[in-house]
């Protein structure tokens, strides 16, 4: 615990157990704050809300057997969204492993289990292993794909008295990570200043190139479609930024049709495309921190394998003889304008594909604060709705699981950004579906006294997943819910709960819930307010 303090880990999220108190023995002379959430999977969620406002690793502490089994759901989130997690458990005493004697929460394998969701897995046996998996974590999500380890320490162990030198606890500074190869950077910025119509596809990996990327958008004139993991990495009110509306024909022509695509940190999974490939027609530049990426799903013409930041920096330096300023500014007006159509086009196919969402959701995204966090679920209302029609200015605003499409991350995810991000407003715009998921966190936003506004949109049940029965001739089971009176729920956990029928209540309301702070919620029964809205 020391020396993730000393990496910067000033909060953890797990529930204190029979077997793992001596990892919370010292938090409180570490000055660390643990959050306790009443579920595992919600102290992983709520690690992954923080981590995404740090840009530290969460830190989850789980006890032995249920606890642990309990968070892997978050862990397989944090390993499909490529983002840093340490999960810590005791495990049996050094000899019990397989004993199979009725030990409490004794399990088969539970260093078997986690290993098989995350990145690595390890079982230390001393203090000095202990820390070295610590040190190697971090060095992980320094220089590679960042993705959740466990580090598992033997209940004899962790209850064992031992020193430890400073020098062994002390963070480590791990080498960076360098640019790509000088002679594929000199033809990618080749190839990109010959194309007529070059595009920027932004993945997760983009994130930590915020101010690079956008360099270059600018010099190139390239519109820049993102994924919903990069979503904001360019600020979506630029004139280049297209949004996060890879999953719609629209935007993903800007790519499909671009004779140079430039592909920074995306393994184009089908999940962010909703189509099997993208089948991207020029050339295709693709920069990855692994060489084991650059063909993942679809070609490269071009691999530059580096550190994002540091490779779009040395192609932009490449590209600065090739394209005159002159050039650069006697084309930003018609770049500007064929992404504005983009735009309507991205626009028009949300309507015909979900107008109920669409229009719901415009009306959602206008009456939230301009610097709001906003957590989502895999809702309708997020991936047919409010991911669309939201526009940010900064990455990590949109805490989301696209690619795990979990039910329950919402709420926990708010939570965690909140505390890491004190100064934003912290919203969930969820369904109903997935908001029971996880509603049992409701007490423990209040217990932490933190300001979380949760907007529920009511449709029923599994609506979608009614869609699918339907499509596929079967009749709905099993599907349409029974609803509580959310409002009343709030109160209950000693939050307030508000009621919004229609764009003005919802504007009402969203200004006296950012206004009273605490755990509030807003209930939208979804029937209605689309037909005030006549959608």
């Amino acid at each position: 615990m020391e020396t993730l303090r000393g990496y910067g880990i000033d909060t953890v999220f797990g529930i204190p157990g029979t077997h793992n108190l001596e990892f919370y023995r010292p938090l409180a002379a570490l000055g660390i704050r643990p959050v306790t959430t009443r579920h595992e999977q919600g102290a992983g969620y709520g690690s992954d809300g923080w981590s995404l406002q740090t840009g530290l690793p969460g830190v989850v502490i789980t006890t032995s057997g249920p606890g642990l089994l309990n968070a892997l759901s978050a862990a397989g989130t944090a390993y499909c969204e490529s983002r840093p997690m340490i999960l810590l458990s005791p495990g049996p005493a050094v000899g019990a492993e397989f004993a199979d004697i009725g030990t409490l929460h004794e399990t088969k394998d539970q260093l078997g289990a986690a290993s098989a969701i995350v990145e690595w897995g390890r079982r230390v046996r001393t203090a000095e292993e202990a820390v070295a998996a610590v040190h190697d974590a971090f060095a992980l999500f320094a220089t590679t794909r960042p993705r959740p380890v466990y580090i598992e320490v033997p209940l004899d162990v962790l209850e064992q008295i031992t020193e430890l030198p400073a020098s062994d606890t002390a963070p480590r500074t791990a080498a960076p990570v360098a640019p790509a190869d000088a002679t594929a950077i000199t033809a990618a910025a080749a190839a990109l200043a010959a194309a007529q119509r070059p595009a920027i596809l932004a993945g997760g990996g983009s994130r930590g190139a915020t101010a690079e990327l956008r360099a270059l958008a600018e010099r190139l004139n390239a519109p820049v479609v993102t994924t919903l993991n990069a979503k904001g990495v360019l600020d979506e009110a630029h004139p280049l930024a297209v949004g996060s509306s890879l999953r719609l024909a629209a935007g993903r022509a800007v790519a499909q049709d671009a004779d140079a695509l430039l592909v920074v940190g995306s393994k184009l999974g089908e999940a962010e495309l909703w189509v099997d490939r993208l089948e991207a027609a020029g050339t295709v530049i693709r920069v990855d921190l692994l060489a084991t990426q650059i063909e993942k799903n679809h070609r490269a013409d071009i691999g530059l394998v580096g550190d994002a930041a540091a490779t779009l920096g040395a192609l932009d330096a490449a590209l600065t003889p090739l394209i005159d300023a002159q050039s650069i500014a006697a084309g930003a007006q018609a770049a500007a304008e064929a992404v504005a159509g983009v735009r309507a086009a991205v626009r028009a196919e949300s309507v015909e594909l979900s107008a109920t969402n669409t229009e719901l959701a415009e009306v959602i995204a206008a009456v939230l604060p301009a610097d709001a966090i906003v957590a989502t679920d895999s809702s309708q209302i997020a991936y047919w709705g409010l991911l669309n029609t939201l526009r940010v200015a900064t990455p990590n605003s949109t805490p989301y699981m696209a690619t795990y499409a979990t039910l329950g991350y919402g709420l926990p995810a708010a939570l965690g950004a909140k505390i890491a991000a004190p100064q934003r407003p912290s919203f969930v715009v969820t369904g109903d579906g997935a908001l029971m998921f996880s509603m049992n966190e409701f007490i423990t936003v209040v217990e932490q006294r933190e300001d979380v506004t949760v907007i529920v949109v009511d449709n029923g049940g599994y609506a979608e997943i009614k869609q699918n029965e339907v499509d596929a001739g079967i009749a709905p089971v099993g599907v349409d819910l029974v609803q509580p009176d959310w409002p009343a729920v709030a109160e209950a956990f000693g939050g307030t709960g508000r009621r919004a029928a229609n764009a003005t209540e919802l504007t009402a309301a969203v200004d006296a819930a950012v206004a009273a702070g605490g755990l509030q919620l807003i209930h939208i029964d979804q029937a209605t307010f689309n037909t005030q809205l006549g959608a």
